[in-house]
């Protein structure tokens, strides 16, 4: 008799709830906000379904218990605001963190997590942060494709004038910057978050800071637009987000091999 081979494992499911719309052009090439994440996604290397539901519009999925993670999408609206649809979406954040789903929070999402933690976010005291940013990786090297015993560095796209500005109680510190002390964080296997956003390219970057320029300054618009020329880490933390959801922190293999800056970049 043939030995029985084994078992696939079974596939994710990853729900999007998404907090904003596109704007023209951006609209006609990327469709929608969870579309973005579909596509740096597939690029890491996920297999298995993703689900989008827009909570700027009070769509919610009938159970989630269907899925491996819920993701929260970046906004240009603010977390700690009184519109309704914030407010119902802090209600089911808050029951998903009592229930024990696994929660990703990106941009918006990562600060709407934190406040449903009890953390402090606020407006960020020195300003926009905009274009490419470096930050100090804390987790272990290989978690982003880093060599071992390494100092490593990750350049991310980022969009934001709020900030958390303090660690949620319990969670672990992963990735900060002077200008954003607090720019990722762990809660334990359950949650993770990071402030500047894996699944920008470049062009959609362009796109905000032009739709800005008159309120950054024109000192800072042009060398945020100068950063956009330099390679940045989205991949690697994509690779990460999946590991994160298939086997937490720590457990698990590491994360599929992935080039750090210096070589790799997401194409426009």
């Amino acid at each position: 008799m043939l030995p029985t081979p084994p078992k696939a494992a079974p596939l994710l499911r990853i729900c999007i709830l998404e907090n904003d719309d596109l704007e023209p052009p951006l609209l006609e090439r990327y469709s929608r906000v969870g579309a973005m994440f579909e596509r740096l996604f597939a690029q890491a290397g996920f297999e298995g379904q993703i689900d989008t539901f827009s909570a700027r519009h009070g769509q919610y999925p009938v159970r989630f218990d269907a899925y491996d993670a819920v993701l929260l999408t970046g906004s240009r609206a603010d977390s700690f605001s009184d519109d309704p649809w914030v407010v119902a979406l802090r209600a089911c954040v808050t029951q998903l963190l009592q229930d024990k789903r696994k929660l990703l929070g990106v941009c918006f999402g990562h600060q709407l997590i934190a406040h449903c933690l009890g953390a402090p976010v606020r407006r960020a005291p020195q300003g926009w942060r905009a274009g490419r940013q470096v930050y100090d990786w804390l987790g272990t090297p290989k978690q982003v494709g880093g060599a071992a015993g390494q100092a490593v560095q990750i350049g991310l796209l980022a969009s934001h004038q709020d900030q958390v500005l303090a660690l949620p109680s319990g969670a672990t510190l992963l990735a900060t910057h002077p200008d954003c002390p607090v720019a990722a964080y762990a809660l334990g296997d359950q949650v993770f978050c990071i402030q500047p956003h894996p699944e920008f390219t470049p062009d959609v970057s362009a796109f905000l800071l032009d739709k800005r320029r008159a309120t950054l300054g024109e000192s800072f618009y042009q060398t945020a637009m100068g950063s956009l020329s330099e390679p940045h880490d989205g991949l690697a933390l994509a690779r990460f987000m999946i590991h994160f959801v298939q086997y937490g922190l720590s457990a698990g293999p590491p994360p599929l091999a992935t080039e750090m800056t210096e070589n790799k970049r997401i194409p426009n």
